[in-house]
């Protein structure tokens, strides 16, 4: 019998993604959450990889690099922030030249060569002599040569993990069609998905391996950090064939100069009240802006770069009526000028969220030293590592997690006469609030610690470090509602070619906000240290006042909230254009 011809309908995602080999992506053959559960489990190994180091660092540059606590802490928070500042560099290269799935796969890969450096290092040259590191045993001292490789490992694991993080999360979100009604909501739930999936990556670290850890099995530990990364990796490449991947849109930094450019030369012309006026481009079949992202809607503020897209009688030529090419330094779309406008509004707010960094930081570097001076050996004399104390932030996460999406936030539409669940804003507003709180708890702890020492001044007089779960679980709360909040804004608000840029900025949040907290701590070491008194925070905490440096961050905090409130009321959302049809189905012919 003779074959037949079959004709199969198979639909295109709508919002402009394509496959690995540039065509249009095929619904049913790419992205989904296939790609994205894939994306998910890499995010957890790689994030169980980096706070193997991570979580523990402080505690083994005390210990094994015989640094105090203020340098530890300040150490911790420098190279924690330089993580986050790497974010921009990965940002920078997916969007504009590498695209996110090149830019994961080359920073995931420095990742563990700087894990495997880290781990060489250490069992060669580090914990020595053998043993040492643990709560008791402080190592020998080190070369020149040897701290030398050990800071190259460590910065090179800041380099790989800071450049892929954010780009991960916005290549997971590429995996889903915005346009489509049913993938758009499992894009908004990637976000809490995402951050579920990074916190339950280090439940692992804060737990078994902060275990060996603490007891000094340095090696141990980094070397399972080092497995998990590859195995991260591996996974990453095994899903290449089934990722949906957007082309990156050029310089955003060049666009951005073209417009400050362009309205800085037209500086005395004035702008038209008929926005009909101002220069768009015209046509395309997807209705799309110069730089093949959405058009951005014309908004009223920042008046002055408006005119980098009037048109005057220099500009105005048969090429710009016809939409061919013109000099963008000196004629912009009103789109590209929007882009300008978009990161503008969204700075203030950005700004705003450093302080809480500041807050969330102090969970790996000053709570780990506070509960190192407190009791640590429960009833059955079982040890528990100061550092695995941020297990209740992970299950603080993953409850207010669930609690939000179905509990919360239906709650509150409900008590709305608009029936809408909070904004992101709204609820970065309430992270802050909560953060407050949770410095407030931790000076309360910190307090009662040092009123328990007894007259040696030997521990925590026996208060247990399970006072320190109320201080764990707010920060996993406030957690919730910034960063999850942050996520969704930033990405959500930045224009089509800067979404990288946008996760970046949530995550330089958290990398301002740790050069800050060390730029406090050593402000507060200076003015509080005298001949009779150490500090604030002494190598000895029992000498200090830990507790007033945590209320100092709640009124900070609570001041950063004020300002806050007021830039949130002052933002106006980006408004996109709608993409006309792109033609939603292809048909392939094969023989049955």
């Amino acid at each position: 019998m003779e074959g037949k011809i079959v004709k199969s309908q198979e639909e295109y995602t709508l919002d402009g993604s394509v496959d690995r080999n540039g065509r249009p992506a095929i619904r049913s053959r790419t992205g989904s959450w296939g790609a994205g559960i894939l994306l998910l489990v890499n995010q957890g190994l790689a994030t169980l990889a980096f706070f193997g180091v991570g979580v523990n660092l402080v505690l083994y540059l005390t210990r094994v690099m015989g640094q105090d606590n203020a340098s530890a802490a300040n150490n911790v928070s420098k190279w924690t922030g330089t993580v986050y500042l790497f974010s921009l560099l990965g940002a920078f290269l997916s969007d504009s030249y590498w695209g996110r799935y090149k830019t994961c796969a080359i920073f995931q890969a420095i990742f563990v060569i700087g894990l495997v450096s880290l781990s060489l290092t250490s069992y060669l040259f580090l914990v020595k002599p053998s043993g040492c590191g643990d709560e008791g045993t402080q190592c020998g001292a080190h070369s020149a040569t040897h701290l030398s490789l050990f800071y190259v490992s460590i910065y090179l694991i800041a380099l790989g993990n800071g450049g892929y993080q954010p780009t991960i999360a916005t290549f997971g979100a590429d995996q889903f069609d915005e346009e489509h009604p049913k993938e758009s909501h499992s894009k908004v739930a990637f976000f809490s998905y995402f951050y579920l999936a990074l916190n339950l990556g280090s439940l692992f670290s804060n737990t078994v391996l902060g275990y060996y850890e603490d007891k000094g099995i340095w090696a141990v530990g980094f070397w399972s950090s080092a497995g998990s990364a590859t195995v991260a990796l591996i996974l990453f490449l095994l899903g290449t064939p089934i990722y949906r991947h957007v082309t990156p849109k050029g310089n955003p930094f060049s666009r951005f100069c073209q417009v400050v450019i362009a309205a800085s030369r037209k500086w005395k012309v004035e702008v038209p009240s008929n926005d009909d006026l101002l220069y768009e481009v015209k046509g395309g079949g997807d209705n799309l802006a110069d730089n093949g992202g959405r058009k951005i809607l014309h908004t009223h503020g920042f008046i002055f770069l408006d005119r980098a897209a009037v048109v005057t009688h220099k500009d105005h030529t048969v090429e710009v009526k016809t939409s061919a090419a013109h000099n963008p330094w000196r004629l912009c779309s009103v789109s590209q000028v929007e882009e300008v406008k978009c990161i503008l509004r969204l700075l203030p707010i950005w700004l705003c969220t450093i302080l809480y960094s500041v807050v969330f930081t102090q969970m790996t570097s000053l709570f780990v030293e506070q509960g190192a001076a407190m009791k640590t050996t429960t009833a059955g004399g079982f040890h528990i590592p100061p550092a695995s104390m941020s297990s209740f932030d992970i299950l603080s996460v993953a409850t207010f997690i669930f609690l939000s999406r179905r509990v919360i936030f239906p709650a509150v539409a409900r008590m709305r006469k608009s029936g809408l669940a909070p904004t992101e804003l709204e609820r970065m507003g309430a992270g802050l609030v909560i953060a407050a709180a949770a410095m407030i708890s931790a000076g309360v702890v910190e307090h009662f610690r040092l009123r328990s020492v007894d007259s040696s001044g030997d521990g925590g007089g026996g208060m247990s470090i399970f006072w320190q779960v109320p201080q764990y679980v707010l920060i996993g709360a406030s957690e919730v509602f910034m960063y999850v909040g942050q996520l969704e804004f930033f990405n959500g608000q930045a224009p089509d070619g800067l979404k990288s840029f946008g996760s970046a900025l949530s995550m330089t949040s958290i990398s301002l906000g740790n050069y800050v907290s060390s730029l406090i701590v050593t402000i507060v070491m200076k003015v509080s240290a005298s001949d009779e008194m150490p500090g604030w925070i002494p190598r000895n905490l029992n000498d200090g006042h830990l507790d007033r440096f945590y209320y100092l961050l709640a009124a900070l905090t609570a001041a950063d909230f004020g300002v806050y409130v007021l830039c949130a009321r002052w933002y106006k959302y980006t408004r996109f254009e709608e993409r006309s049809s792109r033609g939603k189905n292809t048909t392939n012919d094969f023989i049955v």
